[in-house]
């Protein structure tokens, strides 16, 4: 039996974008799995004592705040004017990408009890539309949450429904790992699997007809995803830290391939559900969608971060 919390339709305005140094796109899934570990300290100290296990995610409709031109090569960001300093030029600022959602989060729950079901209801409905964030992005509206529980197949089925039309991401990192079993670099590997490849047929009968074509690798909607971060430092303190109690570290973020696919061709809840995997040895905190060992995993280590 798996106990689920389901909140609908949650209206994201100017989530994160830029989820990698080299990535634009659908938010990281720590953003995703950090609103809802957040979500959950905030119910243990009002006394729910609830267990956020796995975080499913399913995107109804994502806007992406670009622009192209006409005769453009390429898309650009589309920024917040700043204020013009004091001689009335345009002060210096970082492009930000950002993008507006609206997705669906399947929350599996340990340790509510019955009676505590509709007070958890409750509160959730109460922080989501209150000043919570996800994925760095101001919550505008949420649906009424509900719990479901998976007895049978037939409860799973109607999970499903419930959450189309829509489209789950899930992780897909064996397309990385299969290429590189080839020798391929992993950048090499993913850009293999991104890439769009034209072809052109030509008409026998008139030359001068030519029929374009598109393909790639793997068929499927596949996408980068960042997944975590790869420690590269040994853990101090640090001048000036957020956190003066907890050691610091440099870290870089884990890029890896996702795929989104509508919730009838996800056949096990297990599929569907992100967790936090932890490698103390390896240096990796990463969100994962099943056991393996993260040491394992293959990935796209990128820049330098922190946290």
């Amino acid at each position: 039996m798996s106990q689920l919390l389901i909140i609908p339709h949650i209206r994201v305005h100017n989530a994160n974008a830029l989820s990698s140094p080299f990535t634009i796109g659908f938010p990281a899934m720590t953003g995703f799995l950090g609103a809802i570990h957040a979500l959950q300290r905030k119910l243990n100290q009002l006394d729910i004592k609830a267990n956020f296990t796995g975080v499913g995610v399913i995107s109804h409709q994502a806007n992406l705040q670009t622009y192209k031109g006409d005769g453009d090569f390429v898309h650009s960001i589309i920024g917040t004017a700043n204020p013009l300093d004091k001689t009335g030029a345009r002060s210096a600022f970082i492009e930000e990408a950002r993008i507006d959602l609206d997705v669906s989060l399947v929350v599996e729950v340990e340790g509510a009890s019955l009676e505590q079901r509709q007070a958890l209801l409750t509160q959730v409905d109460t922080l989501l539309n209150g000043h919570m964030k996800l994925a760095g992005g101001d919550i505008l509206a949420a649906k009424t949450p509900y719990f479901h529980v998976l007895n049978s197949y037939d409860d799973y089925t109607w999970l499903q429904k419930q959450l189309m039309p829509g489209y789950a991401i899930v992780e897909r990192r064996d397309l990385l790992k299969s290429t590189m079993e080839s020798g391929v670099d992993a950048l090499d590997a993913l850009i293999d699997h991104l890439a769009i490849h034209n072809t052109c047929d030509v008409d026998e009968r008139d030359p001068e007809k030519v029929r374009w074509h598109q393909s790639r690798k793997q068929a499927g909607w596949i996408v980068p995803i960042a997944t975590g971060f790869h420690r590269i430092s040994e853990l101090a303190q640090a001048k000036n830290q957020r956190d003066e109690h907890t050691p610091h570290g440099f870290a870089e973020s884990v890029v890896t391939l996702g795929e989104f696919k509508m919730p009838h061709r996800i056949k096990h809840l297990d599929q569907l559900l992100w967790r936090f995997h932890v490698s103390s040895d390896s240096h990796l905190y990463l969100c994962q969608q099943d056991e393996s060992d993260p040491q394992q995993i293959d990935t796209v280590e990128t820049i330098d971060d922190e946290f």
